[in-house]
């Protein structure tokens, strides 16, 4: 299939291959801020009150540990893919707060001069370690590692999530879509029901990392070089005297690239003979061959497939079907199971809102108090609900791989000095249930988290967006199959390391008796 937009060609890959559109003059997909503004005051006002209440109480210099990480899979998936990160390290670049900003906080009359005045000279100098985008998640791990200052690490905490949180979600629910359509090529079409324009911009940003391999937000174009792809609306066809009027005028137009919107008015009665008949009347002449049609309503597996035959029989197997309409990844499945004849998919208000779970539920948590000598004091949160339980400590996360099958067999939370040795077996165990172990040999051991700032200072680099597309590509295909599975998916092991497991359990142990 070949879509234009601004006069830019897309060309389809070889059949079977996940990504279909690739630019035939290829740029970088360098990012930057669509609008540019100033996100510093994005935040939650108790980070504010308790930051006060942080400096007037003697914690100025407190380095303190916090975590960012989930507790469930949406949709009960067996994981998630990190995603965001390159838009936490823009805001965080652009950390300072204005006069205006000053004077907002002034008037509210509960902040103290003292704190106005480190507002006034703030400098960002925490340390921070992330996962890199792309990489499969799972629950209970330190996805973002921050260690600063407490009334900092503290302030960047709404924005920080929300970032994450929102990104993660939509590149999470668009693998789950790619995955269903077995490499046919998926297309982001939600823009005009995300929630507001960064739900948009963001999430064709993050559909993209999951695996989609274009978007119809055209400020995506511009701003990530994510490309843009559509055809036409029912409205082109609406608005001539017939059909036949509407897909002529289009195919002379975009003789290259047509992709003829078929269900109007009856897509097998007058949609696909009307198509078929411009294809010989106006694309052939003039040296081309027919792109596509889309249907977006009805039974689309039984339309699918009945076009299927019209255009094959009119000699044009090579003519491409897009299926729209409140897609999503069980519908995708089904589809292909009844046998429909689809070739690619556009999914808009399922992908762009992730329904029907549209919340990633990432927390951030303290973990740790810095002591002057350099130790670090650790921290707990204790809850009669087990999952809001956290692992305290500064802390590292390794994934273990089978050299022989490159698989993932499990990863393990550290205290951040240790180090996995893979030269040597290492017992692995379920941090709940300790009498579950395994002794691991012949693995690769990989630490995933990256230190993307230090001491305030950026040392992120910034990647193609299509690097990270492959990467996540690549890092899915590590998962067994069992985990990847959309119902009952196995469950991942994600273990401590035995000296974490000690420091844990021993805290646990002192608040239960206290």
């Amino acid at each position: 299939m070949v879509i234009w937009y601004n006069k830019k060609k897309y060309r389809a890959a070889a059949p079977g291959r996940a990504a279909q559109f690739y630019r035939l003059e290829m740029r970088p997909m360098t990012e930057k801020m669509p609008t540019g503004k100033n996100l510093t005051m994005l935040t939650d006002f108790y980070e504010m009150t308790m930051a006060n209440g942080y400096l007037a109480n003697g914690y100025r210099d407190t380095i303190a540990y916090f975590d960012m990480f989930f507790r469930r899979v949406p949709n009960s998936g067996g994981f998630a893919i990190m995603a965001g990160v390159q838009q936490l390290v823009e805001y965080l670049n652009q950390l300072v707060f204005t006069p205006e900003d000053i004077a907002y906080l002034r008037s509210t009359g509960i902040f103290n001069e003292e704190f106005l005045a480190y507002l006034s000279d703030f400098k960002f100098c925490c340390d921070i370690w992330a996962i890199p985008e792309g990489t499969p998640i799972f629950p209970g791990e330190p996805i973002v590692t921050v260690r600063g200052p407490v009334i900092q690490a503290q302030l960047i905490e709404t924005m920080l999530l929300l970032t994450i949180n929102h990104q993660s979600l939509i590149a999470t629910k668009a693998n789950r879509i790619v995955r269903a359509a077995q490499g046919r090529a998926v297309m982001e079409f939600g823009s005009r029901r995300a929630q507001g324009p960064d739900g948009a911009i963001y999430g064709a940003r993050a559909a993209f990392i999951g695996g989609c391999c274009g978007t119809a937000c055209t400020i995506c174009d511009r701003d990530f070089a994510i490309p843009a792809l559509g055809t036409m609306a029912h409205s082109w066809v609406q608005l001539f005297d017939s059909e036949l009027d509407a897909f002529r005028a289009y195919a002379e137009q975009y003789p290259s690239s047509c992709t003829l919107l078929v269900d109007t008015y009856n897509a097998l009665k007058s949609g696909v003979p009307n198509a078929i008949k411009v294809f010989n009347e106006v694309v052939v002449p003039r040296g081309f061959r027919p792109a596509g049609i889309r249907i977006d309503s009805g039974d689309i597996t039984y339309l699918s497939r009945k076009a299927r035959k019209m255009l094959d029989e009119a000699g044009f197997p090579d003519c491409k079907i897009c299926a729209s309409n409140s897609l999503d990844e069980t519908i995708i499945r089904d589809m292909l199971v009844q046998g429909a004849c689809v070739d690619s998919f556009g999914v808009g208000e399922r992908l762009i809102t992730a329904a029907p779970e549209p919340v990633f539920g990432g927390v951030y948590k303290l973990s740790g108090v810095e002591n002057p000598d350099g130790s670090v004091t650790p921290k707990i949160k204790v809850s009669e609900n087990v999952a809001k339980i956290t692992t305290p400590c500064f802390k590292g996360l390794w994934r273990l791989f089978d050299r022989e099958t490159g698989k993932a067999l499990a990863d393990v939370i550290t205290l951040h000095e240790e180090t996995i040795d893979d030269t040597k077996p290492y017992e692995i165990f379920d941090p709940d249930h300790v009498w579950k172990r395994k002794t691991l040999t012949n693995f690769r051991a990989v630490r995933l988290q990256e230190k993307i700032f230090e001491g305030g200072r950026c040392l992120a680099k910034e990647r193609d967006l299509r690097e990270i597309q492959s990467y996540c590509a690549a890092q899915v295909e590590t998962l067994w199959d069992e985990v990847k599975r959309f119902e009952n998916p196995h469950q991942y092991y994600v273990d401590l390391s035995p000296e974490l497991w000690k420091i844990k359990n021993r805290l646990l142990e002192e608040h239960i008796t206290n």
